[in-house]
């Protein structure tokens, strides 16, 4: 095994997700060299390599909801900086469990004395522990994969809640069905957080626009006083061709 395999394979297991950056400061060697060393540990199957990060293949539960944080991860924090500045401190918040909401949820860590209800255990780990959050889980059993809750719980907590935004994301953006879902089960959560919230805001990056395979249609009532999009991208608005959309904030490059 070549210098530094072991190291490389070991940190990766144990952290599920690293970059490339993260690595070479690690091992204090060049991103360059990097690549080098872990080509050949891909090639074999030791490792995945997904846009810029390093994952455990030994690590199943959480590679795939890592991979999606680490997809586009630049113009989700772009997107996630702009979303709390929308959100004062004291604030009533229902979030999602898609990944641009995780990066929303690190972003509100900021911001002091939250009512968060969540579906997502990532999501509620960034916020329980800051002072001051109340944060009610929302669901019982756990998705394996992104550590999300769907079951019937999920959805009661949620519906018992009133909160003053709901930040919900996309998997699709569909020229004529508009904002989809991967699961009919995560759109009709989008579609009950957006029932109990005074605000919707949605979190969609433009990667988004180019997404297939979904399935999972989002109905937001068009009765209500209209949505916000916080995108990276006018094109996202533009693709959906949606009607009930009141503000649109696209964060800068």
């Amino acid at each position: 095994m070549a210098k530094y395999d072991q190291e490389i394979l070991n940190a990766v297991a144990l952290r599920g997700t690293l970059t490339v950056t993260e690595l070479s400061e690690m091992l204090g060697v060049s991103d360059q060299t990097i690549r080098r060393i872990v080509k050949p540990l891909v090639d074999a199957g030791k490792v995945e390599k997904v846009h810029g990060a390093i994952v455990s293949i030994e690590n199943p539960m959480t590679a795939p909801f890592q991979i999606r944080m680490h997809h586009n991860r630049e113009a989700k924090a772009r997107i996630a900086s702009k979303v709390v500045e929308l959100i004062p401190n004291g604030a009533s918040v229902a979030i999602d469990a898609g990944s641009s909401s995780g990066f929303v949820s690190q972003a509100l860590q900021m911001k002091k004395d939250l009512t968060v209800v969540t579906n997502s255990a990532f999501v509620a780990s960034k916020l329980s522990m800051t002072k001051g959050n109340r944060v009610y889980f929302a669901g019982t059993q756990l998705r394996d994969y992104d550590g999300a809750s769907y079951d019937r719980t999920a959805f009661h907590t949620v519906e018992k809640m009133q909160v003053d935004f709901c930040v919900v994301t996309a998997a699709q953006v569909h020229p004529e069905r508009g904002f989809l879902m991967a699961e009919q089960c995560e759109a009709d959560m989008v579609e009950a957080m957006s029932r109990i919230a005074k605000q919707v805001i949605f979190a969609v990056d433009h990667s988004k626009v180019e997404a297939t395979s979904t399935t999972g249609l989002i109905a937001i009532d068009e009765t209500s006083e209209g949505i916000w999009i916080v995108t990276d991208s006018n094109e996202v608005v533009r693709h959906a061709n949606l009607k009930n959309v009141a503000r649109v904030i696209v964060s800068d490059a």
